[in-house]
């Protein structure tokens, strides 16, 4: 009973974790560096073209997006072989993956405001990276399948937000208010992160050829990415600012009953809790 009271803490108390729920194991680690040096490589790929590249954004969208599928099916699976995702957790995959793709509408488009990014770095913080970088990828599947913005820009948004939702899951530890605050500073940063990363995926195709922010393969990096930081900041940064102006709002506002809710559903799913069968049945 001791040890009990010691571990569960007094009853109605609020209890904090120290880690995450679902953890990091090793191939669920090995799983997210592949899929994320795979994106890397997807969104860089403009910085190393040769002066003959000719790829346009209707070839190599296919291409990307074949890739994550499978990379996000090797991430669940990873986790499900590590131990860490269980039936419970795939269906709060489901649940949060559906409830993202309804809450993205009502901001998408208008003046940068995207209600989803809130939902994700929530999520990733609660649940652990290997579940942030999954509810990235699959609320931006529902949702384009939901409002219809399937386009080659789909697989990059999927590779973004994932990235959102497993760099919640690998901040450093916080409590309280401070951690509130350090998931809205979060937010922000990550706001203009992924507007400037989903802004490579078109930058290459979007002006031709003889402009001063125009993409010229086989330049120098540096004379490439000059022109890239100027094209983004003068067409996309205003939207980036509207986005992680509602991530603060949110996190800030919501950000500590939302936290409490996905960490007591955590604890009475009991994620990772080891399965066992006895003469009677399941225990």
């Amino acid at each position: 009973m001791a040890g009990h009271a010691a571990r569960g803490g007094r009853r109605g108390a609020v209890v904090t974790p120290s880690r995450a729920p679902i953890a990091l194991r090793s191939r669920t680690v090995a799983a997210l560096v592949l899929a994320s040096v795979v994106g890397v490589a997807a969104f860089a790929w403009p910085f190393f073209a040769s002066a003959d590249s000719r790829i346009g954004a209707s070839d190599s969208a296919p291409l990307v997006f074949g890739a994550l599928l499978l990379l996000v099916v090797l991430v669940v699976f990873a986790q499900v072989g590590d131990g860490g995702f269980d039936v419970k957790a795939l269906a709060l995959l489901g649940v949060l993956s559906a409830l993202g793709a309804v809450l993205r509408p009502f901001g998408a488009g208008t003046a940068g405001v995207e209600t989803v990014f809130f939902v994700i770095i929530l999520a990733g913080r609660a649940l652990g990276p290997g579940f942030g970088f999954s509810l990235g990828c699959t609320t931006l599947f529902a949702s384009a399948l939901v409002t219809g913005g399937v386009g080659p820009w789909m697989p990059y948004q999927m590779f973004g937000c994932a990235w959102v939702g497993l760099g919640a899951g690998l901040l450093p530890p916080a409590r309280g208010r401070r951690e509130l605050v350090l998931l809205a500073a979060y937010g922000a940063l990550s706001a203009f992160a992924y507007g400037f990363l989903l802004n490579l995926s078109f930058w290459p195709f979007a002006l031709g050829d003889g402009t001063a922010l125009s993409f010229v393969p086989g330049d120098a990096v540096l004379s490439n990415l000059h022109r890239y930081v100027v094209f983004d900041a003068t067409t996309s940064l205003g939207w980036d600012t509207g986005r992680a102006v509602t991530n603060v709002v949110l996190i800030l506002v919501a950000g500590g009953p939302v936290l409490g809710a996905l960490r007591r559903s955590s604890r009475r799913a009991s994620f990772g809790a080891p399965v066992t069968f006895d003469q009677t049945g399941l225990t």
